[in-house]
């Protein structure tokens, strides 16, 4: 190939597109780490967050000033420093401001900013922002050099790399992020608590997690809740920096009278929304699933108060909560995974310790730079005061040389052996500054910044004078959101899961009503109200149909018979309703994706089965010992490779027909096969290469019958012709018995012809 030519006048590189696309997507992972999902470990901000509360700032939208529309502060954010889409920035602007979700808003409110129950907050031209008091604290003396700047995305502005950070916020509001690859999920943390860990940190640079755990106890939701997570978990959580904290609703049984009672939920878990909750436990109920439970009722204001009330007033408090706890949000598992990026933009997995030093040594450097920018101002202001004082000695020449000279500042500097700083301030002098008293206010600010210039020169050149500096600060802060403040107290207490009974105490308040369960042949199961005779018109997912239809009552078993051998139990009260195409079975027990359902049915202790496999070998078996107690099912019929269960059928009768695929039938003693509580069992049908087909059992008195396809029922009178041992060949089935060679159909043809026998 030629040299390639650009027609526009430019250069083609050619690369491979391999090479060129890990190149790209390195670049896009970095950005999406570093500039997008993890917070800074300093102040423990992102950067829309960060532009967000410097562009407020800009606006002078203090604690103390007046409201300004939220449509200002987003176009100042994306037209100055963040260009992303102005929705993006506005809700993170929304999620600052909201109690529930921050457990420090940085942002206050004014107008619709969403609620618990997941309602979105109103247009940013409708609703109105400005800065908290902890926000003020992140940007505490950013004027003063404690931070660098960089330029803006177009280089007209600039913009702080990191916030002072006064406000330790990376664990008092915590932080979520997915970036490519890594993510991070910090709680809220209680921000005294914080403070009081940071300046043991100070004292003691050794201190151990142990020691920091005294002060930090643990996450402080905005929602409050109970933690439940052991000590010992916790404290593995901090030490590593990964773990997680299970929390549940905070709940208290309100006594009604006559024995009447019911529980009301007052605080809900962290990121849980009301709304999705409430209706999560109107489903289960509607499912059956929450027997215990009669009614819930969301009876909140301002205050989350939900009313849930049992089904009787026998039922246990604790025995129905757990129910509660178990299957919904009630409780849920915050995770942490401290992935923030240090100091030098390497995200990092850090224990508590760590993001604590890192914190403090930011503010020290904060406290440093800070002094030396008021060191060079308080230089600056004593050489101008020094010059002010040596011309005061001699005012009347001054003026004469500024009247008269041509060349007045040079003339100065060489009378007096003024410096040019000192000469342009004398110059740019004002006339009342030539009073008396003035010249005594000179000496008397001169004095005072001497002694101040000392004091800032002690601190830089003394670590211990930096240190205690950033101590008393961050016990300004432990004090301003003490335990006894509102907004400091602690809200997520400590507890620990009561211990219940087993869910089979559970289990004694189901409702008992007749439902059929239907069970498809691709495995979607339901419940539908009543005893239904036709179950033929059911919508199914396309391609599947009925297999299975159990009359049963809610308070019963199901056993399910599958092609692996193993048995699997199923509760009735638990299978979702009617509505729709069900559930997946998968997801009631743990079905191999290989395997698939062969008989269901209500479980009966008195009966006895016949299971038998596709080679031939089967078994009987007392029903009480199918009962499986785990969702893995127990294996009931072993089976060699390549082999697979057949069918399981009642083997109440005194006679067992089989049929083989080759069309064979054979009729012997029911006894003959035995009883087994496990295993591959014994050869049931003879003959070379003989495969079962299906089976029957019956009583001889009643005689061997069979069902074709239309649901007909034909008598074979002289089966005993058929009689022989068992694993004997046995002899051809007699004409008119059915093509398909079964005794009776399967799945929805049988389904259908007993529809049409009722």
């Amino acid at each position: 190939m030629g040299e390639n030519f650009d027609p526009q006048g430019g250069h083609i590189i050619e690369e491979a597109f391999d090479e060129a696309l890990s190149k790209r997507y390195l670049a896009y992972a970095l950005s999406t780490i570093t500039q997008r999902a993890l917070p800074d470990a300093r102040d423990g901000l992102k950067p829309v967050h960060r532009r967000l509360l410097y562009a407020m700032r800009e606006l002078k939208l203090n604690p103390d000033a007046a409201f300004k529309k939220s449509a200002r502060v987003v176009g100042d954010v994306i037209g100055k420093y963040h260009p992303h889409g102005d929705q993006s920035v506005y809700d993170a602007l929304v999620r600052l401001s909201q109690d529930f979700a921050a457990r420090y808003p940085l942002v206050e409110g004014q107008g619709n900013f969403g609620n618990i129950d997941g309602d979105n907050a109103a247009a940013m031209r409708y609703t109105e922002a400005r800065l908290t008091k902890a926000a003020e604290l992140l940007l505490q003396d950013i004027e003063n050099g404690t931070v660098d700047f960089e330029d803006t995305y177009d280089g007209s502005e600039s913009e702080p790399i990191v916030l002072p950070g006064a406000f330790p916020n990376l664990l008092a509001n915590g932080s979520t992020g997915i970036a490519v690859g890594m993510a991070t999920s910090i709680p809220p943390h209680n921000a005294a608590e914080i403070c009081g860990a940071a300046r043991a940190l100070i004292a003691d640079p050794e201190v151990t997690t142990d020691t920091l755990l005294t002060h930090v106890k643990g996450p402080d939701f905005p929602t409050g809740g109970i933690c439940v997570e052991s000590p010992e978990s916790i404290r593995e959580a901090y030490e590593t920096g990964r773990g997680g904290f299970r929390t549940r609703a905070k709940w208290e049984k309100e006594d009604l009278g006559r024995g009447m009672w019911r529980v009301i939920v007052t605080e809900i878990p962290y990121l849980v929304q009301k709304s999705k909750l409430v209706e999560r436990i109107a489903q289960l109920m509607d499912a059956k699933k929450l027997p215990l439970v009669d009614d819930i009722l969301d009876e909140s204001t301002e205050d989350i108060r939900l009313v849930i009330e049992p089904k009787s007033k026998l039922v246990d408090p604790d025995m129905m909560m757990e129910s509660l706890f178990k299957l919904t949000d009630l409780e849920n598992r915050i995770s942490l995974n401290l992935n923030v990026l240090d100091p030098t933009g390497t995200p990092r997995v850090m224990p508590l310790k760590e993001t604590l030093r890192i914190w403090v040594d930011h503010r020290r450097e904060v406290v440093v730079r800070r002094a030396r920018t008021r060191l060079a101002k308080v230089e600056d202001r004593l050489e101008v005061l020094a010059g002010y004082l040596i011309v005061y000695a001699d005012l009347d020449e001054v003026i004469r040389i500024i009247r008269f000279e041509d060349k007045p500042k040079e003339t100065l500097m060489e009378t007096f052996k003024l410096t040019e700083r000192q000469t342009e301030a004398i110059l740019n002098m004002r006339l009342r500054a030539l009073r008396k008293l003035e010249e005594l206010e000179i000496r008397e600010e001169d004095k005072k910044l001497r002694g101040e210039r000392k004091s800032l020169k002690d601190l830089i050149g003394s670590e211990t004078l930096q240190w205690e500096k950033v101590d008393g600060e961050i016990a300004e802060v432990e004090a301003y959101y003490g335990p006894e403040t509102e907004l400091g107290a602690r809200r997520t207490h400590f507890g620990e899961a009561p211990a219940v009974a087993d869910a089979a105490s559970i289990e004694a308040f189901v409702v008992r009503e007749p439902i059929t369960a239907v069970l498809s042949e691709k495995g979607w199961v339901r419940a539908l109200k009543g005893h239904s005779s036709d179950v033929t018109g059911l919508k199914f997912k396309e391609g599947d149909k009925s297999a299975f239809a159990v009359k049963c009552e809610t308070t019963d078993k199901l056993l399910m018979f599958a092609t692996d051998g193993k048995f699997y139990t199923l509760d009735a009260s638990k299978l979702p309703g009617g509505r729709g195409h069900g559930e997946p079975v998968r997801l009631h027990v743990d079905l191999p994706e290989d395997a698939a359902p062969i008989g269901l049915f209500k479980y009966d202790p008195e009966r006895v089965l016949l299971v038998a496999s596709g080679a031939g070998t089967g078994f009987r078996i007392a029903e009480k010992d199918c009962m499986a107690a785990k969702k893995g099912g127990k294996q009931i019929l072993n089976l060699v490779d390549g082999d697979e269960a057949l069918l399981c059928i009642p083997a109440m009768g005194d006679r067992c027909a089989l049929v083989g695929e080759n069309k064979k039938l054979l009729v012997f003693q029911a006894d003959e096969i035995p009883m087994m509580s496990r295993g591959k069992g014994v050869r049931l049908l003879g003959g070379k290469g003989a495969e079962l087909a299906d089976a029957t059992i019956f009583n001889a008195e009643d005689g061997l019958s069979w069902l074709d396809g239309a649901g007909r029922r034909f008598n074979l009178d002289d089966w005993e012709l058929w009689t022989a041992k068992r694993a004997q060949a046995g002899k051809m089935a007699p004409r008119g018995f059915p093509r398909s060679l079964r005794f009776a159909p399967r799945g929805s043809e049988f389904l259908a012809s007993q529809a049409k026998s009722e």
